[in-house]
């Protein structure tokens, strides 16, 4: 019975070995030379290494949120435009009016200029 699960674990095995040698060799080959331009904060929209108790602002949060929301409609998509042969008109008038609401939520985010950074 365990004869069975061997292939199993050779691929688990294989598989990190071949991470790790692929690690090393980034780290053996890559160079290590950081400029202030690669230490400067990244999406964060502030400084990474200052107070924790500091200000900051929300709109990058905002910002986050309403990516989600719209990544999460792309997520919807998918499935919808596997299964649309087997869900007929009544699947896509029901997806059209889901797109639809998400489109008139867009247009007023644009409008109110929740997708504007300044």
């Amino acid at each position: 019975m365990l004869q069975l699960y061997f292939p199993v674990l050779l691929f688990i095995l294989v598989g990190i070995g071949l991470g790790l040698i692929m690690l090393a060799l980034g780290s053996l080959v890559s160079p290590n030379r950081p400029d202030p331009e690669k230490l400067s904060p990244y999406e964060c929209g502030f400084e990474a290494f200052e107070d924790a108790r500091m200000k900051f602002d929300v709109r990058y949060y905002l910002i986050a949120i309403l990516f989600i929301l719209f990544d999460l409609e792309i997520a919807f998509l998918f499935p919808w435009a596997v299964v649309l042969p087997e869900i007929g008109i009544f699947g896509f008038w029901s997806m059209m009016i889901f797109l639809a609401i998400l489109i008139v939520g867009f247009i007023y985010e644009w409008k109110k200029g929740a997708l504007e950074w300044e």
